[in-house]
């Protein structure tokens, strides 16, 4: 597994394919499903964290008092 956001993407098609498996049906149908879901959540809170970090870098950027500092958590 690798750690860019196209490499998220990936999985989360990936995952897309698995669940319009139309020979899944019954237990391992419900175990796809939860999987997914657990896809789901883990792919929501990488890209809320992407989010964060993109949002920080715009409020370095944008700055206009050389002197604000950022939270020490958002620093790269």
């Amino acid at each position: 597994m690798r750690n860019t956001l196209g490499d998220l993407n990936n999985h989360l098609f990936a995952q897309l394919e698995r669940l319009s498996d139309e020979e899944l049906s019954g237990d391992k149908l419900n175990e796809e499903i939860n999987r997914a879901k657990a896809v789901t959540s883990v792919a929501s809170q990488i890209i809320a964290n992407g989010s964060l970090v993109l949002e920080a870098k715009r409020l370095a950027d944008d700055r206009i008092n050389a002197d604000t500092k950022l939270p020490k958590m958002l620093e790269g």
